[in-house]
């Protein structure tokens, strides 16, 4: 079986181990298991990750756009209102779903755990 890369993995939204199997049920949703080789996901914890990373990349994105709409092109503010109420809502949940799915790849390649602390 080949090991699939963290990018290809998070980009197409499989499992971290087969590559496979579908990561999510619908848009954001994680399945319990892998339906391909039955990895079970709970040790996945990605925690504010996804979202922290969108924000940014969306933030940069959204912001630079309105600027050049605004100066470059001269949108009225209705336009504004409509182009980025529309867009941004959703670019941020496939941008979420990419990006989840890298990251979960990664906790998984790097065997990413709590930190614990052992008595000696």
């Amino acid at each position: 079986m080949t090991i699939p890369s963290v990018y290809e993995s998070g980009f197409k939204c499989r499992c971290p181990r087969c590559g496979k199997g579908p990561l999510f049920t619908q848009v954001l949703n994680m399945r319990e298991t892998c339906s391909n080789c039955g990895l079970d996901y709970k040790f996945v914890d990605t925690g504010d990750g996804p979202a922290v990373f969108a924000i940014f990349i969306l933030g940069f994105l959204c912001v630079g756009g309105a600027l050049i709409a605004e100066f470059k092109f001269g949108v009225p503010w209705w336009g504004h209102v409509l182009l980025w109420g529309i867009l941004t809502p959703l670019a941020g949940v496939l941008l979420l779903r990419f990006i989840k799915a890298t990251l979960i790849a990664l906790q998984y390649r790097n065997k990413a755990e709590e930190g614990r602390l052992e008595r000696k």
